[in-house]
């Protein structure tokens, strides 16, 4: 899920992000976010969040702060297959 926020709302988003930082911690103990977190200038490329499923990206956003207060708009979800691995052999 990727989040998208003019650069003059960065007051805005400075203020809320208790809120929102209390929200995603929340969210991930209940399960389905795997990681979120901003791009390298964030007031241009935004940021994104990864979920287990549609489902959870929607739910995510239906009571994130950010949306909620006008300050972040998600731009889309993407469906993404992800090769993962697990820990290296104890050799």
């Amino acid at each position: 899920m990727f989040y998208s926020s003019e650069p003059s709302a960065f007051p805005g988003l400075q203020a809320a992000y208790p809120r929102h930082a209390a929200y995603f911690q929340a969210f991930a103990a209940e399960g389905g976010l795997i990681g979120i977190g901003t791009f390298d200038d964030p007031a241009v490329n935004g940021s994104m969040g990864i979920f287990s499923s549609r489902e959870r990206a929607e739910q995510f956003i239906a009571g994130d702060p950010f949306v909620l207060e006008g300050l972040a708009v998600p731009s889309e979800i993407r469906e993404w297959n992800a090769v993962t691995f697990g820990p290296p052999d104890a050799a």
